[in-house]
C-alpha cells in the first residue's frame, strides 16, 4: 500500500510539474501561431483550439489572422510632369504564410516597417509614371457638367452660328478653361496598379496586401501657387476677350447709330429742301401774279427797295446820270 501510494504521489507531482511547465497553448479565433524549438520552426498552427507543445524547449509566437490596417505618412512625390504633390495612402493586409513571416520579419513592428518601404515604393513608382489628373480624378464626369457663362443672348446666337470671330475666340477660351483633360486610367486603376506592384515583394514576407487606397492628395506649395497663377491668367484672358468683344460691339453700335443719324438728317434735309423749293415756287408765283397787276408800280417798288439796300453803302457818287437813278428825279422814272 505504501509503495502504491508513493508511486501515485510521484505521478501526481510529475503531472503538476509538467502542467506548470506549460505543455499546452491555446490559439484563439483570429489568431495563428508559430512554434519554434531552439530558433527553428517546427510547426505552424492556424486552427483555433488547444494544442500541445514540448515544455520548456518550444516557444510559441502568436500572430493575427485577421485583416490589418496600414496607414502611411503623407509623402511628397513627383508626377510624370514633374509636379510635386503630397500623397497620403492607406492599405489593408494580412499574414498568409506565418512560417515565411516569422523568418522574414518575426515581429509586427518590423513588419510595419517593411510595409512602409514596400507600399511607399509602389506608390511612388506609379505616381511618378502618370499625370497629375490621373491621380486626382477617377472619371470624366466633370466634363459632362453643363455650365452657363455670362454671355449675352445675341452673342450666344452669333457664337453658335459662327458669325463672329471674337465670340468664337471667347468660346474657345471658355472650352479650354472648363474642359478638363480626359483621363485614361484614373485613381482606382492607379491603386490597383500599386497593389499589383507591391504584392510580389510582400509575398516574400508572408504577407498579402488586400488593397491600397489613395486617401488624400494635396498640392505642394509651389504647385498650388502655379495652379493659382494659371487660373488667374486664364480668367484674365477671358476677361480681355469679353472686353475686346464689348469694344467691338460698341464701335459697331456707334457706327450703326451714326449711319442712322446721317440717314435721318439726309431724309430731313431732303424734305426741308423740297418744302422750301415748293414754298419759293409758290411765293414766286404769288409775286409774279401780284406784279403783273401793275407793272409800273412793280418797277418803282423794285427800284426803291434797291435804293434802300445799296445807297447807305455808297461812300461817294461820282455821277447820277444813269438809268438806275431815274426814280430819284422823277416818280415816273
Amino acid at each position: 500500500m505504501k509503495k502504491a501510494a508513493s508511486i501515485l504521489t510521484v505521478l501526481l507531482v510529475l503531472i503538476v510539474f509538467i502542467v506548470i511547465l506549460g505543455p499546452f497553448y491555446i490559439v484563439s479565433e483570429g489568431q495563428q501561431a508559430v512554434v519554434t524549438r531552439f530558433g527553428e520552426i517546427i510547426k505552424v498552427t492556424q486552427e483555433a483550439g488547444l494544442h500541445f507543445k514540448t515544455p520548456v524547449v518550444d516557444q510559441v509566437t502568436f500572430y493575427s489572422a485577421r485583416i490589418l490596417s496600414w496607414d502611411g505618412d503623407p509623402r511628397r512625390m513627383p508626377t510624370s510632369e514633374n509636379q510635386f504633390i503630397w500623397v497620403d495612402t492607406t492599405a489593408r493586409w494580412r499574414i498568409t504564410d506565418p512560417n515565411r513571416f516569422y523568418q522574414a520579419v518575426t515581429t509586427m513592428d518590423r513588419a510595419f516597417s517593411r510595409l512602409d518601404d514596400v507600399i511607399e515604393s509602389a506608390v511612388r513608382t506609379v505616381i511618378s509614371a502618370n499625370d497629375l489628373e490621373e491621380a486626382v480624378r477617377d472619371s470624366n464626369v466633370i466634363n459632362e457638367i453643363v455650365r452657363r457663362q455670362p454671355m449675352p443672348s445675341q452673342a450666344e446666337m452669333a457664337a453658335e452660328d459662327g458669325d463672329d470671330r471674337r465670340l468664337r475666340e471667347i468660346a474657345t477660351l471658355l472650352s479650354i478653361v472648363e474642359d478638363q483633360p480626359s483621363i485614361k486610367i484614373g485613381r482606382q486603376r492607379l491603386s490597383e496598379d500599386m497593389l499589383t506592384r507591391a504584392n510580389p515583394t510582400a509575398a516574400e514576407l508572408g504577407i498579402r496586401i488586400e488593397d491600397i487606397v489613395i486617401r488624400q492628395i494635396r498640392y505642394s506649395a509651389d504647385l498650388t501657387e502655379s495652379v493659382y497663377d494659371r487660373m488667374v491668367s486664364e480668367r484674365r484672358q477671358i476677361a480681355e476677350a469679353y472686353r475686346s468683344y464689348g469694344q467691338g460691339r460698341k464701335q459697331e453700335l456707334f457706327g450703326q447709330m451714326d449711319n442712322e443719324r446721317r440717314s435721318v438728317l439726309s431724309a430731313a434735309y431732303e424734305r426741308a429742301e423740297t418744302v422750301r423749293g415748293t414754298a419759293d415756287a409758290e411765293a414766286a408765283r404769288i409775286y409774279s401774279s401780284a406784279y403783273q397787276q401793275d407793272p409800273e408800280f412793280f418797277a418803282f417798288w423794285r427800284a426803291i427797295e434797291s435804293y434802300r439796300r445799296t445807297l447807305p453803302q455808297f461812300r461817294k457818287t461820282l455821277s447820277t446820270d444813269m438809268e438806275y437813278f431815274d426814280f430819284l428825279y422823277s416818280e415816273n422814272g
